[in-house]
């Protein structure tokens, strides 16, 4: 994959992705040394909890500022200023201003729940691939659960994909009452377009959470939290049990880039039209959490 291409919500427009550590990602993925670094190193839990905790060293402040001018993000929207981050990581998981992600309104739309590129399969038991034709995970891997799997074979499925550059906490696509959350334990390889096109089965195989949100208007929502390579950790900030409104946090990533994915019963949601013809093409959408991604089906 020479270039990851996506579709601009915002602007109109198809964009080239900036890649955060390209050159690193492309050697781990796409020469043989890499690969052997790969399977003996960077895959394993170990590599990435200790980038975590070099993140969490305070000299790491100083690549905040460059960080921030180099991928053009806006400072404005942070709940507090760039001094006061104590380290890298906690410039990683920062919060934004309420006023900076406005949750949709309607009584009948579900929202994006986290900033990033997103892919949508409206019917599961008709996907013909994500990234590439015809290459699509196993839901029964991804799961780890008979149940879930007869529920959500004909389900739809959302995609969420978010780059290191983005803002890294994950929230509710809906109002409703969550349960507990479930960890699967797993390796952490890149969950990167240009390591999913080599192997979708990262995305059924990773470290990851599982939550069962129970809505009035949804039914049973699944979400799920993917840990990938440099992931210091998935952390949950909601209370089980607790009901939730619409957009309301969930939880936060740790420093890495990682993903979610938010999957619903059959006939249950209507994707919006640009998330679905975008991905008909195989290219993701860019969309900011709380904007809506469906509506209830009639």
């Amino acid at each position: 994959m020479d270039e990851i291409r996506y579709f601009d919500r915002y602007s109109q427009t198809v964009c080239t992705e900036k890649v955060y550590g390209d050159e690193a990602l492309r050697w781990t993925y796409g020469t043989v040394a890499g690969k052997i670094s790969l399977n003996a190193l960077v895959k394993r839990a170990a590599f990435s909890h200790w980038y975590g905790w070099r993140m969490d060293q305070p000299s790491t402040r100083k690549k905040i500022a460059p960080f921030i001018k180099e991928y053009e993000l806006d400072a404005t929207e942070f709940a507090c200023d760039v001094d006061d981050f104590a380290n890298f990581n906690e410039f990683f998981y920062r919060k934004l201003k309420p006023e900076a992600r406005p949750i949709d309104a309607s009584p009948h739309s579900v929202v994006f729940p986290a900033d990033g590129r997103h892919m949508c399969v409206p019917n599961l038991s008709e996907c013909n691939g994500l990234f590439v034709k015809g290459e699509m995970f196993d839901l029964s891997s991804l799961l780890s659960s008979p149940e879930w799997t007869r529920r959500y074979a004909s389900g739809s499925l959302l995609l969420s994909r978010l780059c290191p550059v983005d803002y890294h906490r994950f929230h509710f696509p809906a109002a409703g009452t969550p349960g507990a959350s479930r960890l699967i334990n797993g390796p952490l390889y890149s969950v990167n377009p240009i390591a999913l096109c080599q192997n979708i089965q990262i995305l059924a195989t990773n470290k990851r959470c599982i939550t069962e949100l129970e809505t009035e208007a949804f039914g049973r929502i699944l979400l799920l939290e993917i840990g990938a390579t440099c992931v210091g950790s998935i952390c949950q900030t909601y209370t089980e049990g607790n009901a939730v409104a619409k957009g309301a946090e969930k939880g936060y990533f740790r420093f890495g880039g990682s993903s979610t994915m938010t999957i619903f019963e059959p006939g249950r949601i209507r994707f919006d039209d640009d998330l679905i013809e975008n991905s008909r093409q195989h290219r993701e959408l860019y969309a900011r959490v709380g904007d809506r991604m469906g509506e209830l089906t009639n």
